[in-house]
């Protein structure tokens, strides 16, 4: 293990940066030592020598012109070490950085304006991230791992111009801030990308970029093929799925596949599918990218949440998300886990919901099925404050972290009021780094609360009932009722997957009622109060006579 020393030197007492460089050497590995505050100059030498220093981290951060001349002092003190093939690297403000940059003795100097996987990569050895694009891995798992212990970063972006979109990616690229920007592409694009002759000029730009050739969307990926070279990804669409998949992979070289189970089609409005057909032509989409290695995210259980469906129906719909991608040969599934949703969910009954859902989906993963955790914001969760908005992105981003996600989708802060531009997109990034990395040194354990677990152990049971009446749906024992449209439609058109929100919906009962009590979203009676889900499903079969027929 190679070891690092790090210090402030001379008179400077300030030392958390120097903290902080040495947490991340031990993330990458190192063996670390720290010397201190007010470090003289001999003592610096003395303790790189005695510990066998690889490399020696040295820290001042006040005046620049004593700065210059101390760091004179130490270069020509250390000059022997250093020909030896100790290495060495200088922290401080950005006036004592210039200056120790013009000695030209540092191998590395760090003016506080880094990203911390810049740090990271030098500390591992690998390129910095202003190196060039060969720094970047380019597709999300590989981009995952290079990361580690950080999230991968990604953000919604698409503008009704799509110049402005194509001048915004290429900003928010050079801002090294994302890691992955999420194309947000017009609803005659998702729908009717392959037919002109169904768009309607008046609706171009409505709900994203107004895509229309496959030169747009090259275009696009080239407006990001700069700054930290992030990836790509969009819809999948809601007609012409696998023409459109063909399309991604061969233009934006999409980062990976999100699609529904349930939804995008006439059930809500956004695609021309009934629900049984769309629920078949999404699983075909899932094995046509689990063919190809490339992730596959299901964006399954916030559509029931932003429906005010109770928690059960959200966590019973991400656990057929994650049977359905592993049958239909997803290899790597990405658990998309929106919290905030419905709006009023407590932070404890959010991340009981949560580990109700992993703890649910565990058993699925496999050498053959890994699961990655994305978390996000609540698309309606935000007020239409600003400051109030910035406060509310953080908090729960920094809840999130409790989950150890591998994804943050971060929802910009604007949600309430307008789709963001590229200078809010950074702004709502910066927040949730440092919301992040706030977590990540040090976030207490909240998921063992004894409040949150019984909750999670009360939803993984309720599921279990919920999912049994699903199979008791099926009437063909050769079939997995999990897998097959027909019942998946069927537990939608029969009421058991429910929501306020389906009232008067061709497919949807929208016959159940719920209510936030106690932070959790529950089923009610007619008189507001909590039912159980065998209540709840007993009470709809001994009335409809769903199961019993």
């Amino acid at each position: 293990m190679k070891t690092v020393v790090a210090g402030a030197l001379g008179e400077c007492v300030h030392v958390a940066g120097v903290s902080n460089f040495l947490r991340l050497a031990e993330m990458a590995g190192w063996r670390t030592v720290f010397l201190g505050p007010a470090v003289p100059v001999k003592e610096f030498i003395q303790a790189a020598i005695r510990e066998k220093a690889d490399l020696v981290g040295v820290s001042y951060r006040l005046t620049p012109e004593t700065g210059e001349r101390l760091l004179g002092e130490f270069a020509e003190a250390a000059d022997e070490l250093r020909s030896k093939g100790v290495r060495f690297a200088f922290a401080g403000t950005p006036p004592v950085a210039e200056r120790a940059q013009k000695l030209g003795f540092f191998e590395q100097i760090f003016d506080g304006s880094e990203l911390t996987e810049d740090t990271l990569a030098y500390l591992r050895g690998e390129a910095s991230s202003q190196a060039g694009s060969s720094s970047f891995p380019q597709t999300t798992i590989e981009r995952r791992l290079w990361k580690a212990p950080f999230p991968l970063l990604r953000h919604h972006f698409g503008l009704p111009s799509l110049e402005e979109t194509r001048e915004g990616i290429r900003k928010i690229a050079e801002a090294r801030i994302l890691d992955v920007i999420s194309l947000g592409i017009d609803q005659d694009a998702q729908e009717n990308f392959f037919h002109p002759e169904r768009q309607d000029p008046r609706r171009k730009g409505a709900g994203g970029v107004p895509v229309r050739t496959a030169e747009d969307y090259r275009m696009l990926y080239e407006a990001s093929r700069t700054g930290n070279f992030p990836l790509l990804r969009t819809y999948s669409g809601t007609d012409d799925f696998i023409r459109l998949a063909e399309l991604y992979l061969d233009t934006i070289h999409n980062a990976w596949c999100a699609i529904p189970l349930f939804w995008f089609n006439q059930m809500d409005g956004r695609g021309p599918w009934d629900l049984a057909g769309s629920i078949h032509e999404h699983q075909q989409v899932m094995a046509w990218y689990g063919a190809r290695n490339v992730p596959v995210e299901l964006n399954e259980p916030h559509h029931w949440g932003m429906r005010d469906a109770p928690d059960v129906i959200f966590v019973v719909s991400a656990f057929l998300s994650a049977y359905n991608a592993k049958a239909f040969g997803v290899k790597d599934y990405i658990a998309q886990m929106m919290f905030n949703s419905p709006p009023g969910t407590s932070d404890a009954m959010d991340l009981a919901k949560m580990l109700a859902i992993l703890e649910m989906i565990q058993p699925l993963a496999g050498p053959d099925f890994r699961i990655w955790i994305q978390t996000r914001t609540g698309l309606l969760s935000y007020p239409l404050d600003p400051a109030a908005a910035r406060a509310h992105l953080s908090a729960s981003i920094y809840l999130q972290m409790a989950l150890k996600p591998d994804i943050v989708h971060i929802v910009g802060h604007t949600e309430a009021d307008h789709a963001a531009t590229a200078d809010e997109v950074i702004e709502a990034a910066k927040m949730a780094r440092r919301a992040i990395e706030n977590a990540l040194a040090g976030q207490p354990a909240m998921i063992y609360d004894p409040l949150l677990m019984r909750r999670k152990e009360e939803l993984i049971q309720e599921a279990k009932i919920t999912l049994r009446a699903i199979q008791n749906l099926s009437s063909d024992e050769n079939r997995d009722p999990f897998t097959d449209p027909n019942v998946l439609a069927a537990s939608v058109t029969s009421g058991i997957m429910d929501a306020p929100q389906l009232k008067n919906n061709r497919f949807g009962r929208g016959k159940i009622r719920t209510r936030i009590i106690g932070g959790a979203c529950l089923a009610v009676d007619e008189n507001g109060t909590p039912i159980s889900e065998s209540q709840r499903l007993e009470k709809f079969f001994k009335t409809g006579g769903i199961i019993n027929d």
